[in-house]
């Protein structure tokens, strides 16, 4: 259940309430694709440096280790140990993104796996098998992610194949959350919004969804390459068309910018790799702006990353140290860099937050925008 506590203009502050806890919003899920954060993070370290939600992909986990493996050791929260919320994404990027050979049909998609080659098929039912088995407390309904640009006629037709998609989905999991078997009879059932930058088909697309009263609604297939202010521009077509007391979610986007600019246009939710991957080749967020630790003039420089930074890495170790890690290919350095930059996105939404709830959520984005953007 989602719970609306105030707005200041379109920019809303909620409280998104589960069976694993209540998420305040605005928020960032970190992203675990396979039940993990990259960069050797735990679910003990999520906990510590302030995640709220976690993410992980259910093509990836269905390939290894397998649902029925994950359902037998009692579910995605048993198998990783983190009690709080999990979001899982429904396979449909991951099976347009990752195999060029795929055949789609009304049934579902064949598709080959990046793994072992093997074909595999996957329809709305098997998304929320595969979903219901992992046991997570959210569950994305499983839709086609069209490339933009496409065809206009092309991406009309595949909203309504995501449409009809999605109304399958809700009958699945209906039946499967009735089972006495079932890991998490309580799974939440999130909507997407297709139609490429097509704005017509955008709102259409999102009336129908939004009449079949899920408990959240996303918005998919953009951050894929178009221009950011073609993001911000549909972003704002859909929203006064997305349900006023239902969680808005972006997905996979994205820099801090992009979330500030999110939040101004009404969404609730994001996940994005930006921060762990970008951590990973020594790029880090700051409240200057973003840093290249590989750089040479960090090898001597025994300051912290920020010093105004009170993540547990900022108050131990120096920009000297974490360069030398990745130099020398220590994945230690890997590891304190993509706790920085998370601890960095959860804290970002904290402040959002805070601004939201004192009414100054316009003047924090202005400040902050351009200082997130600068490279240092």
């Amino acid at each position: 259940m989602y719970k609306l506590l105030k707005t200041e203009n379109t920019a809303r502050r909620g409280e998104l309430i589960t069976n694993r806890g209540v998420v305040q919003t605005p928020a960032f899920m970190n992203v675990a694709t396979a039940g993990a954060i990259k960069g050797a993070v735990s679910a003990a370290d999520l906990k510590n440096i302030g995640c709220q939600i976690m993410l992980s992909n259910t093509y990836h986990l269905h390939v290894r280790p397998g649902d029925e493996t994950v359902k037998q050791c009692g579910g995605l929260h048993k198998f990783t140990t983190w009690e709080g919320p999990i979001l899982t994404d429904s396979g449909g990027f991951q099976v347009f993104s990752l195999s060029s050979l795929r055949n789609i049909t009304e049934e579902g998609v064949t598709f080959a796996s990046h793994v072992d080659g093997r074909r595999i098929f996957m329809g709305p039912e098997e998304s929320m098998t595969i979903q219901s088995n992992l046991g997570s407390t959210i569950a994305m309904a499983f839709d086609e992610c069209v490339e933009n640009p496409a065809e206009y006629s092309y991406a009309r037709e595949s909203c309504g194949r995501t449409t009809r998609w999605l109304k399958r989905c809700k009958t699945k999991m209906a039946e499967l959350s009735s089972l006495s078997d079932t890991v998490n009879p309580e799974q939440m059932l999130f909507g997407i919004n297709q139609g490429c930058t097509y704005a017509d088909l955008r709102i259409e697309h999102m009336k129908e969804i939004a009449d079949l009263d899920l408990d959240g609604y996303a918005i998919g297939g953009l951050a894929v390459g178009e221009p950011t202010e073609v993001m911000y521009d549909i972003i704002e077509q859909i929203e006064p068309y997305m349900p006023n007391d239902k969680i808005r979610y972006l997905m996979g986007v994205g820099t801090p910018v992009n979330i500030l600019n999110g939040v101004e246009r009404g969404v609730d939710l994001f996940d994005c790799v930006m921060p762990s991957r970008n951590a990973r080749h020594g790029h880090v967020f700051t409240s200057k702006g973003i840093m290249n630790m590989n750089n040479s003039k960090y090898d001597t420089d025994m300051s912290p990353i920020d010093s105004d930074c009170k993540c547990p890495v900022c108050q131990r170790y120096s920009r000297a140290y974490i360069r030398h890690l990745l130099k020398a290919g220590e994945m230690l350095g890997a590891r304190l860099l993509v706790l920085h930059n998370l601890w960095f996105y959860n804290n970002l939404m904290s402040d959002i937050r805070n601004a939201l709830d004192e009414n100054r959520f316009e003047a924090f984005k202005k400040e902050k925008e351009q200082i997130y953007g600068e490279r240092i």
